[in-house]
């Protein structure tokens, strides 16, 4: 299989209660729907910094996510990159 990188990506009800829907419906597993899915919009989606930077900004609650993490982080909440 080559080499592999493996992300664990959550989603909100909403959206996981489509990707099964969208699963059961083309008889595949909703992993490798999900898979498919995320490898074609990385495919499409434009690298330009202020293209992303605007994805990121209409992500709702994505900011207040990040600074909580980093407030976890500061509070040894975490675990460090080397021992992930």
């Amino acid at each position: 299989m080559g080499d592999q990188n493996r992300f664990n990506v959550q989603l909100d009800e909403e959206h996981a209660v489509r990707l099964r829907t969208l699963a059961a419906r083309t008889h595949v597993n909703p992993g490798t729907l999900a898979r498919s899915l995320l490898a074609t919009a990385l495919d499409n989606a434009d690298p330009d910094p202020a293209s992303i930077a605007s994805i990121l900004d209409s992500i709702p609650g994505a900011f207040e996510r990040a600074q909580e993490g980093l407030r976890q982080i500061r509070n040894g909440k975490g675990i460090p990159l080397p021992e992930f």
